[in-house]
């Protein structure tokens, strides 16, 4: 009888995990239906729309990549109560459209899972709460330690960088990041220019 109960715990455990796990995707989805909803009336009334009554934050942002067919809305913040839900634009860095780095948050294997497709090269679209939509171009991409992420606040370019946990298949959290570098495509800008102003292109 003895030799039924260890692989019985086991499997318990591994139904309990999966549970787990199915629960935080089926909520991350969810999540985003009401995200979306928001996000239409904020674009709509030029206000911010709360998704739910006791939500402590809002839709900011659209990020797509249509290449890989990825959307997702974007929440103001990026305390773990809104990642819980979605994407968080990173307190104190720039709205997507102006000058400096807009920074997005999100976990690895919910609402960033796609960062591990993208390639150097993709448009990136990013929508904001006023309508207004800009364009970026992925130019390179870097594994980081969470506190040395080598971006620069000051800088006076169009930016983008949207950061998730590393490595991507990793089952617990660790000190690495992965960050994904874009500039805005401009009609008189092109992001691959081999002047001192621009970052070199790489992996």
């Amino acid at each position: 009888m003895r030799r039924f109960i260890l692989p019985l715990a086991i499997a318990i455990i591994g139904l309990i995990l999966f549970g787990q796990g199915a629960y935080i995707h089926a909520k991350a989805l969810l999540a985003q239906v009401l995200l979306e909803r928001a996000f239409a009336q904020s674009i709509a009334t030029g206000h911010p729309v709360k998704p739910w009554r006791w939500a402590d934050t809002w839709p900011v942002a659209r990020i797509e990549v249509k290449r890989l067919h990825a959307s997702t809305i974007a929440l103001a913040g990026s305390s773990g109560q809104a990642l819980a839900f979605g994407p968080g634009h990173v307190e104190q860095t720039v709205d997507a459209g102006e000058p400096g780095v807009a920074v997005y948050s999100a976990h690895r294997d919910t609402h960033f899972r796609f960062l591990k497709d993208v390639t150097i090269g993709d448009e990136i679209d990013v929508t904001r709460s006023d309508g207004k939509i800009f364009r970026y171009l992925a130019d390179r991409s870097a594994v980081v330690h969470f506190d040395q992420s080598g971006i620069d606040p000051l800088t006076n370019r169009y930016e983008l960088v949207l950061s998730t946990c590393w490595p991507f298949d990793a089952l617990t959290s660790g000190p690495e990041r992965y960050l994904l570098h874009a500039t805005m495509i401009g009609p008189d800008s092109n992001p691959f220019e081999t002047d001192s102003s621009r970052p070199e292109s790489g992996s």
